[in-house]
């Protein structure tokens, strides 16, 4: 799976470091970014499988941002995104259930931080259908 690549865009540097260290162990080849303009610098770069983004970064929608202009690039709309984020339980939202919307949160999954590892590597698997 080292051929798989995966964007993992998070502005809080151990998780970044810890999610980062999972999946290579599981074969696959990780990039990083710590906000939504070096996340689409990587993206278009390195052309990624899938995408993993937190939503509050710089801004408390950055995430949000980065997944709706991934969606607009016709380079980058069809890669799988995962919405990884623990705003939920900070703000007192419940974007999961806007998940898939188009215009509001165009994402292929949404899971909440924590998350077990291999909750993480099951929806990769299922979104990359491996």
């Amino acid at each position: 799976m080292k051929d798989i690549k995966i964007l993992l865009v998070d502005d809080d540097i151990d998780f970044v470091f810890i999610q980062k260290a999972f999946l290579e162990k599981e074969g696959f080849q990780v990039i990083t970014a710590g906000d939504k303009f070096a996340g689409f610098e990587r993206a278009r770069a390195e052309k990624p499988d899938l995408a993993i983004l937190d939503v509050m970064m710089t801004t408390d929608q950055e995430g949000l941002e980065m997944a709706r202009e991934m969606r607009k690039d016709p380079h980058l709309k069809d890669i799988p995104i995962i919405m990884l984020t623990s705003v939920d339980s900070v703000m007192g939202l419940n974007l999961k259930e806007m998940a898939n919307d188009p215009k509001w949160l165009p994402v292929d999954s949404y899971l909440e931080k924590p998350v077990q590892p291999q909750k993480l590597l099951d929806e990769i698997k299922r979104l990359l259908k491996l």
